[in-house]
């Protein structure tokens, strides 16, 4: 398939050096639930193969059926975690992480419980990692606080167990440049796909929201995960949002998203990053 005829949400690309494929995680054909996540190859990231089903909840028991969305995977400690969102009808949309031996095998949750707080509203978690110690850091959802937050949990070093409490790290409207979701008198701010990486000691952080009536990539930059987070306007010109960032195999800093953020038109750009923040 052409990236073109992809339809995919939330795309999250791991670029393997060992075989030079780059494999391509996210929300398929809108969140059509059928309780499975997908992924796709390629050696371009013009032309994939796939997709190929990573995991099936129906054929796992697993306890979510609806929303799998948004899933991302992380190599870490030898072993690749995907972190994805999940929901099931009398449970709350959460995080859930599962782990396997390869990039695009048969993974399997490492717990039964899913990494956020169960009585919370939560989405898009990612994985970050400082002095040595795991964290989940995803979006406690507008839907649930209408003020999104930004929030952050400690893991065990398997991922498997969530330690101490979940803590903010910042809300939507703590950025002066991000829009309320729908009607300006709505209240509603969102918090949406945070992604992480260290720059000079610091932590930069991308994440979306609105912006005037469009999907925006906002920035984020801070001494440390618990630290004072400075934030910065809308670092794209086009109605695209839930980056990340990934290394070309030609050594060029790569953002992946997904543009236009219109149903059912939404495909997954690659543009050069180039520094923005």
């Amino acid at each position: 398939m052409k990236r073109e005829e992809i339809r995919i949400r939330d795309p999250f690309i791991y670029a393997d050096k060992k075989t030079k494929t780059y494999y391509m995680y996210g929300t398929i054909n809108g969140g059509a639930s059928d309780s499975k996540f997908y992924a796709y190859t390629s050696k371009d990231l013009e032309e994939f193969e796939g997709p190929f089903v990573i995991f099936d909840g129906k054929k796992e028991n697993f306890w979510a059926t609806n929303d799998y969305w948004a899933p991302e995977m992380h190599e870490y400690q030898g072993k690749y975690y995907l972190f994805a969102s999940v929901r099931a009808e009398n449970k709350n949309r959460a995080t859930q992480i599962f782990v396997c031996d390869t990039p695009i095998g048969e993974f399997k949750p490492v717990s039964e419980k899913p990494a956020t707080p169960e009585e919370w509203w939560c989405l898009d978690g990612t994985l970050c990692i400082e002095n040595g110690k795991p964290y989940i850091v995803f979006c406690h959802e507008w839907v649930q606080c209408q003020n999104g937050e930004m929030c952050a949990q400690e893991l065990s070093s398997d991922l498997s167990t969530p330690i101490g409490e979940p803590f903010v790290l910042f809300t939507a409207k703590d950025n002066p440049h991000v829009s309320c979701l729908g009607d300006e008198n709505s209240g509603n701010y969102v918090t949406d796909g945070p992604f992480l990486w260290r720059k000079e000691g610091k932590w930069k952080m991308i994440w979306s929201s609105f912006q005037n009536g469009k999907y925006a990539v906002f920035g984020a930059t801070a001494e440390s995960i618990r630290g004072e987070w400075e934030h910065t306007d809308n670092l794209v010109d086009f109605d695209g949002g839930h980056g990340m960032l990934f290394e070309s195999f030609d050594g060029v800093r790569k953002f992946a998203l997904h543009s236009p953020n219109v149903p059912p038109k939404e495909r997954a750009k690659f543009i050069d990053w180039k520094d923005r923040f």
